[in-house]
C-alpha cells in the first residue's frame, strides 16, 4: 500500500521537492483549495524602490531618488530604521530593509570597525551619509552626522511595524523612528500630522499592486537616559508620533504565479489569497495573477468591534475598480450612496470576498452565522497575522475542504503545519513546519505536489484492490482443487506468490504521475461505492472464469477425474490442478494491468517499462506451461504441471480463449467504472440527500439567496458590551 508513496516522494525529490511526511502524499491527491502567501509566494521576493512621498501638510508628488532628499527625520527615518547586519563584509538582512537603506546611499558601521569611543559603552551600529555637503553638521565646527542606533524593537507580524532608538552626534536628546503599515503608523501618529489626503493617497498607490511602507518619527525628552531606553516597553515610546510619509516599493508578480493559477482554476481547485499586505494591494495582485476574474465583483466586509455604546456591526461595499477611481472617495472606500440599491451582476455568485486581519477577527467573534459565508467567498484576505493565517486553514477544513498552503515565511508556520500539505518555498523557519520543501522559487510546485499526491492515491487504491483480489483468487484456487482433494504444490504457491504477485505489486506503482490536471479527483476512500463495486464485479469475473476453465476440463473425452490417494502430494500432479494453476496465474497478471491505471493521474501502462516487460515475460512463460510443458522437462517435476499440449492442443486453445474473455471483462469493469455514468448511476442508490461536505451547502445557500450580501447596508451582531 506505501508503494505509491514511496515512488511518489522519491519523483517529487527528483523534482527539487523534499518532503519530510510521506503520509501527507495521498493527501495532496484530494486538495480542493489551495491558500497562497502574496510576497516572496506569488510575487518576486526582491522589491523594487519606485521612489518616496514625503509630507509637507499634504503629500508632495513621487520623488524617485530618495537620497536627493534635504537631510532632515524622513531621510534619517530610512537610514537608521532597520535590522540590517554586516556579515563578512556585506550588509544583510530583510530585502525591504536593503532596498529602503541602498536608496539613501549611506553607510552602515558596525562596532568594532571602527572608533565608537565617542559614543561611551553603547557601541551601537552607526549610519551616516557619504557625501561631503551631508556628512558635516552645519554651524558645529564640522562635526561629522551620525547616527547611531541605540535600540531596537523587532519587526512583528502582529503589531505590523519595526522601530529603532536613535541618537545623533551632538545631539542632546534620542529619537524614534518607526516603519509598518501606513494604516497602523496612522493610528501610532497624532492626528494633526496625518494629511487629510492620506486614505485617497493610499488607495491610489495600492490599487495598482504596489507595497506602501510608512514613516513616523518622535523625538525623545532629553530626560531618558541610555539606561532607561533598555528597559522601556516598545508601547510607551511608539506612540503620538509625527507622520513623515510613504515609501512606495514594486513587487512584480512571478512570471509563473499567472499560469499556475489558471492552471488550478481549470482543473476546479479554488484559490485564495492570505497575506499580512495592504488590502487594496493585495486586491489588485489577486486580479493581476488571475484569482478574480476580470468580470467579477470584489466585495469589501469591514467588521466593527463592539463597543460599550454599540454592537459590533459589518459593512457591506464594493471595491473601486481601476477604471473608476474616479469616483468619490470618502476614508479609502467609495461613498456609500454610489452603490445603494444596486445589485451583484449575474450570476449572483459572480463576486469575492475581500477582509482584513481586523475583521476576520470581529467576525470569528460575534459573527458566528456569517463566518461560514465570508470564508466560502473570501479570495483575498489582508492584514492577517501568523495565528490568523491558522485560524483561516482550519476554518476552511472545517467546511469540508481538503486546505492546500504555499508560503515562504516565518508568519506563515503555523498555517503550513495546520494545512493537509503545507509547502514551503524557503528553506529556513517555514520548512521546520511544512511537509513539502519545495527547491523552485515559486508557485509552480504545487502542481506537482497536486499530480503526484492524485498519482500515489491511485496507485494505492490499485494496489489494495490488486491485493484482495490476489486474495481471492488464490482462495477459489484451493476451494475448486479442495473439492476434489488436491492443492495447488508448493512450488506453484512460490511462483505465484514470490514471482508474479510480488513482481506486478511493486512495479505497478511505478507509473508517473500524470502532465495535466483534471477537474475529476480520484476517490478518497478505500470503502467508496466505485472501489467496493469493482472490486466485487472483478471477483463474480475470476469466478466465472476459473469455474468455466474447470468444468471445461470434463467436456473432454481423454480427460480423467483424479482419484484422490491418502498422500495429499500424490493428489497435486492432475489435469484439474494444472488448468486451475494456469487459468488463475493468467488472472494475477491480468487484474494487475487492468489496475494499473494510466490517465487521467497517471502516465499510461506503456510508459512504465520494467512493469509492461514484467508483464509480457509471465505472460509468455505462463502461456508456455500452458502449451508446451514437454519443451522442458523439469516442469513438470518441479512446478507439477500436466502435460496438456501439445497432446490436447486443441483444449489448450479453448483454455486460453477462456482466458482471453476473461481479460477482456476485467478491462471493461475497471473501464466502466472510470466513467461518469456510472456515478450517476450509482449516486440515487446511496440516499444521499445533502453533501456531506458543508462548503457545497453554503454555497448553494448564497446562490439561492440573490439579496445577499447585503450591499450598501450594514448588518449588525445582536449584542453590546
Amino acid at each position: 500500500m506505501t508503494v505509491g508513496t514511496i515512488y511518489a516522494q522519491s519523483r517529487l525529490k527528483k523534482a527539487g521537492i523534499f518532503c519530510i511526511s510521506p503520509q501527507r502524499i495521498n493527501m495532496c491527491g484530494k486538495l480542493k483549495l489551495i491558500c497562497f502567501d502574496k510576497t516572496g509566494t506569488l510575487t518576486e521576493d526582491g522589491l523594487d524602490m519606485l521612489g518616496v512621498v514625503p509630507l509637507q501638510d499634504h503629500f508632495l508628488p513621487l520623488i524617485q531618488h530618495a537620497d536627493e532628499l534635504p537631510r532632515g527625520p524622513f531621510l534619517a527615518c530610512m537610514a537608521a530604521c532597520h535590522s540590517l547586519t554586516i556579515i563578512e563584509g556585506q550588509i544583510t538582512g530583510d530585502p525591504l530593509d536593503l532596498k529602503m537603506f541602498e536608496a539613501t546611499k549611506w553607510i552602515l558601521e558596525e562596532q568594532g570597525q571602527d572608533d565608537t569611543t565617542k559614543y561611551g559603552n553603547m557601541m551601537p551600529t552607526v549610519v551616516k551619509p557619504t557625501t561631503t555637503e551631508t556628512y558635516l553638521q552645519p554651524n558645529t565646527e564640522q562635526l561629522p552626522y551620525e547616527i547611531g542606533i541605540v535600540r531596537q524593537f523587532p519587526f512583528s507580524s502582529n503589531l505590523q511595524r519595526m522601530s529603532v532608538i536613535t541618537r545623533t552626534l551632538g545631539a542632546k536628546n534620542m529619537d524614534i523612528y518607526v516603519k509598518g503599515a501606513p494604516e497602523m503608523i496612522a493610528s501610532l501618529c497624532n492626528k494633526q500630522t496625518v494629511p487629510m489626503d492620506f486614505h485617497s493617497t493610499l488607495q491610489s498607490y495600492t490599487q495598482k499592486g504596489l507595497r506602501v511602507i510608512a514613516l513616523a518619527w518622535r523625538p525623545l525628552s532629553q530626560k531618558v537616559s541610555w539606561r532607561r531606553i533598555q528597559k522601556l516597553p516598545r508601547s510607551e515610546v511608539e506612540n503620538d508620533l509625527t507622520f513623515l510619509g510613504l515609501l512606495i516599493l514594486q513587487n512584480m508578480l512571478k512570471p509563473q504565479s499567472t499560469q499556475v493559477i489558471n492552471q488550478l482554476r481549470e482543473a476546479d481547485i479554488r484559490t485564495v489569497m492570505v497575506t499580512g499586505d495592504n488590502m487594496l494591494t493585495a486586491i489588485s495582485v489577486a486580479r493581476e495573477c488571475g484569482m478574480i476574474d476580470p468580470n467579477s465583483s470584489v466585495v469589501l466586509v469591514t467588521a466593527s468591534p463592539l463597543s460599550s455604546t454599540s454592537p459590533s456591526t459589518i459593512e457591506w461595499s464594493y471595491d473601486v475598480p481601476p477604471q473608476n477611481k474616479g469616483m468619490q472617495i470618502e476614508n479609502g472606500f467609495p461613498k456609500q450612496n454610489l452603490y445603494q440599491n444596486q445589485k451583484l451582476p449575474a450570476p449572483s455568485t459572480n463576486f469575492h470576498f475581500a477582509i482584513n486581519g481586523k475583521s476576520f477577527a470581529v467576525i470569528k467573534n460575534h459573527f458566528a452565522d456569517v463566518m461560514p459565508k465570508i470564508i466560502q467567498k473570501g479570495t483575498v484576505f489582508s492584514r492577517m497575522s501568523p495565528d490568523q493565517k491558522r485560524q483561516l486553514v482550519e476554518a476552511l477544513q472545517e467546511l469540508g475542504y481538503g486546505v492546500g498552503m504555499c508560503g515562504d515565511g516565518a508568519n506563515d508556520c503555523g498555517a503550513l503545519k495546520s494545512a493537509h500539505a503545507g509547502i514551503s518555498l524557503s528553506e529556513a523557519e517555514a520548512s521546520v513546519a511544512s511537509p513539502f520543501t519545495s527547491s523552485i522559487p515559486n508557485i509552480s510546485c504545487v502542481p506537482i505536489v497536486i499530480r503526484e499526491g492524485r498519482a500515489a492515491l491511485v496507485t494505492s487504491f490499485g494496489v489494495f484492490k490488486y491485493m484482495a483480489l490476489y486474495s481471492i483468487i488464490q482462495f477459489i484456487s484451493v476451494m475448486i482443487l479442495y473439492w476434489i482433494n488436491s492443492n495447488l504444490g508448493d512450488f506453484q504457491f512460490l511462483y505465484v506468490d514470490l514471482v508474479i504477485t510480488t513482481t506486478v505489486a511493486i512495479l505497478m506503482g511505478y507509473n508517473g504521475a500524470y502532465t495535466h490536471l483534471v477537474k475529476k479527483r480520484p476517490p478518497g476512500s478505500l470503502v467508496s461505492p466505485i472501489i467496493l463495486i469493482s472490486i466485487i464485479l472483478q471477483i463474480l469475473v475470476q469466478i466465472i472464469g476459473q469455474t468455466t476453465a474447470y468444468f471445461l476440463l470434463f467436456t473432454q473425452d481423454w480427460f480423467e477425474p483424479l482419484h484422490p490417494s491418502q498422500d495429499a502430494d500424490e493428489n497435486i500432479l492432475c489435469p484439474e490442478n494444472t488448468v486451475i494453476f494456469i487459468v488463475s496465474s493468467f488472472q494475477y497478471i491480468i487484474v494487475a494491468a487492468a489496475f494499473s491505471r494510466g490517465p487521467p493521474y497517471r502516465t499510461p501502462i506503456w510508459q512504465n517499462v520494467w512493469f509492461l516487460i514484467s508483464l509480457i515475460v509471465l505472460c509468455m512463460y505462463t502461456a508456455f506451461m500452458l502449451f508446451y510443458p514437454n519443451y522442458l522437462s523439469f516442469l513438470e517435476s518441479f512446478f507439477q504441471v500436466y502435460q496438456l499440449g501439445p497432446d490436447h492442443m486443441k483444449f489448450c486453445w479453448i483454455i486460453f480463449t477462456v482466458i482471453i474473455v476473461n481479460a477482456t471483462l476485467t478491462f471493461a469493469i475497471e473501464w466502466l467504472m472510470g466513467k461518469a455514468f456510472i456515478k450517476t448511476f450509482i449516486k440515487p442508490c446511496r440516499k444521499k440527500n445533502a453533501s456531506k461536505n458543508i462548503y457545497k451547502r453554503i454555497e448553494k445557500e448564497i446562490m439561492n439567496d440573490p439579496d445577499w450580501p447585503p450591499i450598501g447596508q450594514v448588518t449588525t451582531s445582536n449584542c453590546v458590551s
